[in-house]
């Protein structure tokens, strides 16, 4: 499984994409910087997409990304989340007045992107993965994902505070490789942090206590603003488990 950080960040600056992760060039996880990060070929190839919530950086670039590929697929973006994100994107965002409903161009029946709606705890195939959604601690019900295919599970918490289920079935699953989470402000903003539902690097310290062990771990979600203090105070942890997707546009193979 290879697994592209086209954004990494809590954020939007020069050098620092919203989230946005592409799993083998066709699965896309939340779509924060998935046009201004991939080429228009790259966007073709995308054929699936999860969306954890439908806050504006992980779901701005769907409409980018319906306009740069509208008339050039022969089939729609497949988007698969809870009923809540569909609703927010035609009622906010793709609702002909901020932008086109591209749910509904060309015509309903062949649309550019069409919505899919899941259900926490419950697994779904999706282009020959196996996605298994669970709600965390996040608003808008968001959801976290375990993304399995062969011999090989990927464990996503896109945006998140301190939470329990995920950490349960991430016991129960074989072949986790990776888990991929969040830090989004430093310490001294815990407040600010737990009333958005966010981690600090004293909260995560706590929730890695929670996660299996010996796991690696990739912390995303860094706010631009607070990166370089965020990198000193995850440092402090001293964790060789986690690795900083403090540089967006990097790649790992699972």
């Amino acid at each position: 499984m290879l697994i592209r950080i086209v954004g990494g960040h809590g954020g939007v600056a020069p050098g620092f994409r919203a989230t946005s992760y592409l799993v083998d060039g066709k699965l896309l996880i939340d779509a924060g910087s998935a046009a201004v990060g991939l080429l228009i070929d790259e966007q073709l190839m995308i054929e699936n997409i999860l969306i954890s919530h439908p806050h504006l950086d992980h779901i701005s670039d769907l409409a980018y990304l319906c306009d740069n590929c509208f008339g050039l697929k022969d089939l729609p973006f497949e988007v698969y989340s809870n009923q809540r994100v569909s609703q927010a994107i035609k009622k906010h965002l793709m609702n002909d007045v901020i932008w086109p409903d591209f749910s509904k161009l060309p015509n309903e029946k062949n649309p550019t992107i069409r919505f899919n709606e899941i259900t926490a705890e419950k697994k779904v195939v999706v282009g020959g993965y196996e996605i298994l959604p669970i709600r965390v601690n996040h608003p808008e019900d968001a959801f976290g994902f375990i993304v399995s295919k062969g011999k090989t599970s990927v464990l996503f918490t896109q945006d998140t505070g301190p939470t329990d289920k995920i950490w349960e079935y991430a016991h129960k699953t074989k072949n986790l490789k990776a888990i991929f989470t969040e830090v989004s402000f430093p310490n001294r903003l815990q407040k600010i942090a737990t009333d958005s539902q966010h981690h600090t690097p004293n909260s995560l310290k706590e929730e890695i206590k929670k996660m299996p062990e010996s796991i690696p771990l990739f912390i995303g979600h860094l706010k631009p603003n607070f990166q370089t203090q965020l990198y000193q105070e995850i440092d402090d942890l001293q964790c060789d488990r986690i690795t900083l997707l403090g540089a967006d546009d990097t790649s790992y193979v699972f």
